[in-house]
């Protein structure tokens, strides 16, 4: 089986988080790539305090997990693209965003090969909370 290539839509999920970001008022931008353990930077409007972010993403609608090995950020907003399945059936719908703490996704990390986060261990409180990274860069 040929494994589905999903760079373009993992940039993908990185702008859609920083325009979900922009849209409620939080100053962010994109750091340059590769950078170990985040993909974007948050301030405060002072820009006194910033949080670090780590993008996930999974391509199939409805993927059970994402897979993160480093932990070097202080959020982890992790996006179920949901553009359909492989080989089709399933139709693309609207993206889930799950705006998690990092202490949170280490408490429910399943390490091993795969070390993964399963998304039925995500509360549904962190489901679109991008509130929590508002309150985290105004020091609550």
């Amino acid at each position: 089986m040929e494994r589905l290539d999903t760079k373009l839509e993992a940039e993908g999920a990185e702008f859609l988080v920083l325009g979900q970001l922009l849209l409620r008022r939080i100053f962010a931008y994109k750091t340059y790539t590769n950078l170990p353990g985040y993909d974007l930077v948050a301030t405060s409007r002072d820009a006194t305090r910033a949080a670090r972010i780590q993008v996930k993403s999974r391509w199939r609608s409805g993927a059970p997990f994402f897979l993160i090995k480093k932990f070097n950020c202080d959020f982890v907003v992790a996006v179920r693209l949901n553009r359909g399945k492989k080989g089709g059936g399933v139709p693309a719908t609207e993206p889930e965003y799950f705006v998690l703490p990092v202490k949170v996704v280490k408490s429910i990390h399943r390490p091993g090969p795969w070390s993964k986060v399963l998304f039925k261990d995500i509360d549904v409180r962190y489901r679109d909370n991008w509130s929590l990274i508002k309150d985290f860069l105004a020091g609550k």
